[in-house]
């Protein structure tokens, strides 16, 4: 199965967040982002210049200015491009060969290229943590809280907070910096988050518990 072409639709906003079940309030002394699995690859299939892709860029940018600003460290995954297809598990089984290590394939998006403060984690499978050190290095920085933005919300993004909220790390879900197939799996991911494992919010309610 290839990734599908991905029609535009409108983001959530804070009236329309789910009210979550935890009660964890988020802290910038605790705090790290999380870009998820921003490559051409995987941008490519939305459509250009239009919602969700662009203002979801847009808001993950604003974050990501903001928290280098105030000392809150930014984590990317991205996946290798051309992987062997043991390494690739049973991935392949469900998307194909994936992408290849050309440029227009494995690169960040230009909106979105990390600074040399930044951390850039190899990705193997859907959560960030699988075969990552990302647990060790939060840990490390004294980081008990990840900031998720990037996409599939209700693939790699959901699987992200859940992972996280096994291994004590309380998630926030950045509802307008995720994007997603489509509005309904983008609200799957944000309903099935606020009610298992982190705290849904729009990106200027992060800003402003962040104090940035």
């Amino acid at each position: 199965m290839a990734l599908p072409k991905i029609a535009p639709y409108a983001l959530p906003t804070a009236q329309e967040l789910p009210t979550p079940k935890g009660p964890w309030q988020l802290e910038p002394k605790r705090a790290a982002l999380l870009i998820h699995d921003m490559q051409n690859y995987f941008v490519n299939a939305f459509t250009p210049d239009a919602s969700p892709i662009t203002p979801a860029t847009a808001h993950i940018s604003q974050l990501a200015k903001a928290c280098r600003a105030i000392g809150i460290p930014v984590f990317y995954t991205a996946q290798n491009g051309n992987q062997d297809r043991r390494d690739r598990g049973l991935q392949a089984d469900l998307w194909g060969p994936g992408m290849t290590s050309a440029p227009e394939h494995q690169s960040i998006v230009p909106e979105l290229q990390p600074e040399a403060s930044d951390f850039v984690l190899v990705k193997h499978r859907y959560s960030a943590f699988q075969r990552s050190n990302l647990e060790t290095m939060m840990r490390a920085r004294g980081r008990d809280q990840l900031i998720v933005t990037g996409i599939y919300a209700h693939i790699g993004c959901m699987m992200t907070a859940a992972e996280a909220f096994q291994r004590d790390i309380e998630a926030f879900f950045i509802a307008d910096a995720l994007a997603d197939f489509s509005r309904d799996q983008h609200d799957l991911a944000i309903n099935w988050v606020a009610g298992r494992c982190g705290i849904p919010l729009t990106t200027q309610q992060a800003l402003a518990r962040l104090g940035a």
